[in-house]
């Protein structure tokens, strides 16, 4: 992991879903999940470390769409890979990650006009692959998170 204090990246938070669940997704409403495997892709320009923080904490206040998901009981984080560059390639990385993936509508991306930011995959090693391979095909280097 880099040394720098305030780091800014994109990053995908990487879950799984051990049953069915219908979850309200703030003003989504409620959507129907089928168990498996989740990627969320985001980004933070002032403060990485600390946004990926946030989403791993079950002691915040539900603001994001991804908030709602991992606040679920039966939603639990895998992996967190993230890339430390100044620019932000949050929709890039959700493009190349939905080529290989199913999309949960309008999930995560009020702020773009990507059709989601939330994917779905049946397999956890097809998940972390097109993640990995997502971030080499935009030239970022991928990193994990050690603190899950």
């Amino acid at each position: 992991m880099t040394n720098k204090k305030i780091l800014k990246g994109t990053y995908c938070v990487l879950a799984y879903l051990n049953s069915d669940a219908l979850i309200s997704i703030g003003k989504l409403g409620e959507i129907d999940f089928p168990p498996g495997y989740y990627v969320y892709v985001g980004s933070a320009l002032n403060s990485l470390l600390a946004r990926i923080k946030r989403h791993l904490s079950s002691d915040k206040k539900l603001y994001w769409h991804i908030d709602y998901f991992l606040g679920h009981g039966d939603v639990e984080v895998v992996d967190v890979i993230y890339a430390v560059d100044d620019a932000r390639w949050e929709c890039e990385l959700a493009r190349e990650i939905s080529e290989n993936s199913v999309g949960i509508d309008n999930f995560g991306c009020s702020d773009c006009k990507c059709p989601s930011h939330l994917f779905y995959f049946e397999k956890r090693d097809e998940m972390e692959g097109c993640c990995l391979s997502s971030f080499r095909k935009l030239d970022l280097v991928p990193e994990r998170f050690h603190s899950l």
